[in-house]
């Protein structure tokens, strides 16, 4: 290996957002969780957490992932309450995003999104389920000003994980890793292995 290249190793792993992460539910096409993958793993997310209880898990190649499934960690759960438990495990506040009825929606940019934050998007079609609507501790709502409502989930992950970035940038958060050295050590050995 390169000089250049364990440094651009070394240079990565440092800026990777251990309390920042992303929850997909039932998310189906395959073109959507790759770009959601891509787009986390962007702004240094390393571990995603997906639920598939109602759709199939899709079948995600290396192609259209772009080798990012490589580096992102995905955890899968079968229920609501089992990915819940684990993030409620690690203390994150959970956060899905979704339009309330009864019009109590927060915006995106009114999130805390330098602490440990799980941001939760739903399916294409249906969005998140009524589950998850009662069991996050926030929903939260991207502000739009034009006539649609709507973004596709991939995009709607990227807008959200972007402001996060921004906030996590404006307080240091990339200069100063919340991963232990030794956790490092073990990402680093980990990534150099693949």
């Amino acid at each position: 290996m390169t000089e250049k290249r364990l440094l651009k190793f070394n240079n990565v792993v440092s800026k990777r957002q251990k309390y920042l992460t992303l929850v997909f539910e039932n998310v189906h096409d395959p073109h959507n969780v790759s770009a959601i993958l891509r787009t986390a793993e962007s702004v240094g997310i390393d571990k995603v957490y997906m639920i598939y209880n109602e759709e199939k898990f899709p079948k995600i190649s290396r192609i259209s992932s772009a080798s990012a499934k490589k580096w992102v960690e995905a955890v899968r759960f079968k229920t609501v309450d089992e990915c819940f438990l684990e993030l409620k495990k690690q203390k994150y506040k959970i956060y899905s995003t979704h339009m309330e009825e009864d019009g109590k929606n927060i915006s995106l940019y009114d999130l805390d999104l330098t602490k440990r934050v799980a941001l939760v998007f739903g399916n294409e079609h249906r969005g998140v389920s009524d589950e998850i609507k009662k069991k996050a501790d926030k929903n939260f709502l991207i502000p739009m000003v034009g006539m649609v409502q709507s973004l596709n989930v991939s995009v709607s992950a990227a807008v959200c994980v972007y402001e996060a970035m921004r906030q996590r940038l404006d307080k240091g958060m990339y200069e100063k890793s919340a991963y232990t050295k030794k956790e490092l050590k073990e990402k680093l050995d980990g990534y150099l292995a693949r």
